[in-house]
C-alpha cells in the first residue's frame, strides 16, 4: 500500500491530496447550498413583489333587534307565515324573519353565478389569492364580532366559535394560499414503451357553477369552507345554508362577496340561499349545477344523491360520526392531559360536532381512572349563553340548536341504563334558571356502555360522554369499528408500536395520535 503524497511548500503545505479534495468538496457543497438559498429567497421575493395587495373593506354590522323579544317554545316555523323564524337557541330571543328561496329564486341565482363565473374562470391565481388574502384579513380583524354573531345564531360559546369558526377557516385560507396553485397545476403522467412518443398531462379546469349544502353547527366555517375551494378553482358557487342559522348566513356570505367586490370582481360569483327542504330538491337536481358538496346526516344525503342522479351530478357527502377515543393502558401516566382533550372533544359546541368524541374506550388499567377523572369535571360544567359569560362567571357548554333531539337523547340514555349502563351525571334536558326558552341539555356521563346498546351505535350529537370498557387492544378496535360510521377516531398511549397497531386496525378516515 502506497503512502499518500504530501504537498510541497505553499498554502497547502503538509496536506495530502485527499485533504485538498475534502476541502474543495466542502466548499462546493457550501456554495451550492448558498446559491440554493439565494435562489429560493429571490423567487419568494419576486412572488411577494408581484403579489396583489390586501384590500380593506367593510360590511354592515349584524345586530339583533333593539326591542328584545323572547319567544315561548321557539321554533324556526312560525304560525301565520311561511318565512323562517330566526331566534337565539341559548335564550329564545327573536332575531328576525328570513324569506325562504323559491325554485324561481334558485334559477335566478344559478344564472347570476354562471354569468360571473365565465369571467372569473379567466383570472390568474395571483388575482384569486388577493381575494383570499383580503378575506382572511377581514376575518382576523373582526374575530370578536364574527364569534358573537355565530354564538347568537347557533348557541355556542365564544371559545367554541374561536376554535371552530375562526381558527379552522383561517387555516383553510392559509393552506389554499400556500398550496392551492401547486395542487391545481398541470401534472404529467407516465406512459409505456409502446406509447413513448406521446405525452400525458392532467390539466385542471373549472367545473362551472357548483353547489354546497351545509349544516348549521359551524355557520361561518361550513359556509366559507366550500366557497374558498370553489372560487380558488375558478368556479362559481351556490351555497344552501340550514334554516337553523339563516339569520347569520347572508351576513357571513358578505365576508366572501365583499372580498370579491373590493378586488374588482363580480360578487355574484357567490350565491347563498335558504329554503325549506321541499324546495332544496330543485337545487340538487338542477342541470346547470356541476358538482354538489353535502354536509349533514345519512338520511338526507340519500335524498341529495337520489335527486342528483337524474342529471348525473357528482356528489361528495361528509356525514355524521361516532368517533371513538381509545385509551391504552400505557396512557395511565398522561391521564391529566388526556382528560382535558376528552372534555374538549366531547363537549365542544355542546357535542354538536361531526368529528367530536362520541365514545371513550378504556382498557382495564385505565378505565376506572378515566371515569374517576371525568365525573367531577363533567358535573362541574357550567351551562348557559355565551353572551352572558364573564371572567367571574364563565360558561363552559352552550345551547343545543333546538329541542327536537331531546326526546331521542333521553330515550337512548334510559334504554342504556335499563340494559346495565350506569348514569353518573345528567341524562336529561336542562331548564336554565334565567333563559327559560333556551335549548339546553345537561352535560351527561354514562359509563359501562356495551357495543350492542343503541347509544353506542347512534350518533348522539349532543353533550353526552359515553365510556366503554375494552378487554384488550383487539377488543378496543372491534368496539371502535362496530357502528356503521368511519369519520374519525383517536388513540392515546405511550408505546408507538402499540398505537401503530391500533391505527392500522381502526376503520376511520381521520385518526388522531395522542390528540384531538
Amino acid at each position: 500500500m502506497e503512502a499518500e503524497q504530501i504537498l510541497p511548500d505553499g498554502p497547502f503545505e503538509g496536506w495530502t491530496h485527499r485533504d485538498v479534495e475534502k476541502l474543495m468538496f466542502t466548499l462546493a457543497l457550501g456554495a451550492t447550498v448558498f446559491v440554493a438559498f439565494l435562489l429560493y429567497g429571490t423567487i419568494r421575493f419576486i412572488e411577494w413583489y408581484n403579489a396583489e395587495p390586501v384590500l380593506q373593506y367593510s360590511i354592515a354590522e349584524l345586530k339583533a333587534p333593539e326591542e328584545k323579544k323572547i319567544l315561548q317554545n321557539p321554533s324556526i316555523k312560525a304560525s301565520g307565515t311561511s318565512d323562517i323564524q330566526c331566534y337565539a337557541p341559548a335564550t329564545g330571543q327573536f332575531l328576525g324573519y328570513v324569506t325562504p328561496s323559491t325554485s324561481e329564486d334558485i334559477d335566478r341565482v344559478i344564472e347570476k353565478a354562471h354569468i360571473a363565473q365565465k369571467k372569473w374562470a379567466r383570472t390568474t391565481f395571483t388575482q384569486r389569492r388577493q381575494v383570499l388574502r383580503s378575506m382572511m384579513a377581514y376575518i382576523m380583524d373582526h374575530q370578536e364580532e364574527i364569534c358573537k354573531v355565530a354564538c347568537l345564531d347557533s348557541g355556542k360559546t365564544m371559545i367554541d366559535a374561536a376554535l371552530g369558526e375562526i381558527l379552522v377557516t383561517v387555516e383553510k385560507l392559509s393552506w389554499t394560499l400556500k398550496h392551492g396553485e401547486k395542487a391545481l397545476s398541470p401534472s404529467r403522467r407516465p406512459t409505456n414503451l409502446l406509447m413513448m412518443y406521446k405525452k400525458n398531462t392532467v390539466q385542471y379546469e373549472p367545473l362551472g357553477v357548483v353547489a354546497a349544502l351545509v349544516s348549521w353547527n359551524y355557520p361561518l366555517h361550513n359556509l366559507l369552507g366550500p366557497i374558498i375551494s370553489a372560487i380558488f378553482s375558478g368556479n362559481g358557487i351556490v351555497v344552501k345554508v340550514s334554516e337553523n342559522t339563516a339569520w347569520s348566513a347572508q351576513h357571513f356570505s358578505l365576508i366572501a362577496r365583499g372580498a370579491l367586490y373590493a378586488c374588482g370582481h363580480d360578487s355574484n360569483l357567490i350565491q347563498v340561499i335558504t329554503c325549506w327542504p321541499d324546495t332544496a330538491n330543485h337545487l340538487t337536481s338542477h342541470p346547470r349545477i356541476s358538482h354538489i358538496t353535502f354536509i349533514g346526516s345519512r338520511p338526507v344525503a340519500k335524498l341529495v344523491a337520489a335527486a342528483a342522479s337524474g342529471p348525473l351530478i357528482p356528489v361528495v357527502a361528509e356525514l355524521g360520526g361516532k368517533d371513538a377515543a381509545i385509551i391504552m393502558n400505557s396512557a395511565v401516566k398522561d391521564l391529566p392531559r388526556i382528560t382535558e382533550i376528552l372534555l374538549r372533544g366531547t363537549f365542544q359546541a355542546a357535542g354538536q360536532n361531526c368529528i367530536g368524541i362520541e365514545r371513550i374506550i378504556g382498557l382495564p388499567d385505565v378505565y376506572d381512572k378515566i371515569v374517576a377523572a371525568l365525573e367531577p369535571r363533567i358535573r362541574a360544567l357550567r351551562v348557559g349563553s355565551a353572551l352572558d359569560s364573564t371572567a367571574d362567571s364563565p360558561v363552559d357548554v352552550g345551547a343545543v340548536i333546538s329541542d327536537a333531539s331531546f326526546d331521542r337523547l333521553e330515550e337512548l340514555i334510559a334504554a342504556a341504563v335499563n340494559d346495565g349502563a350506569r348514569l353518573l351525571v345528567g341524562g336529561k334536558r336542562f331548564n336554565h334558571p334565567v333563559h327559560r326558552s333556551g335549548h339546553y341539555f345537561t352535560p351527561t356521563l354514562i359509563v359501562d356502555v356495551t357495543p350492542e346498546m343503541a347509544i353506542a351505535n347512534e350518533e348522539c350529537f349532543g353533550p353526552i360522554c359515553v365510556i366503554m370498557r375494552a378487554k384488550n387492544p383487539e377488543d378496543a378496535c372491534n368496539i371502535a369499528n362496530h357502528p356503521n360510521f368511519g369519520l374519525g377516531a383517536s388513540v392515546f398511549g405511550s408505546k408507538d408500536w402499540e398505537l401503530n397497531a391500533i391505527v392500522k386496525n381502526i376503520k376511520s378516515v381521520t385518526i388522531w395520535w395522542c390528540g384531538w
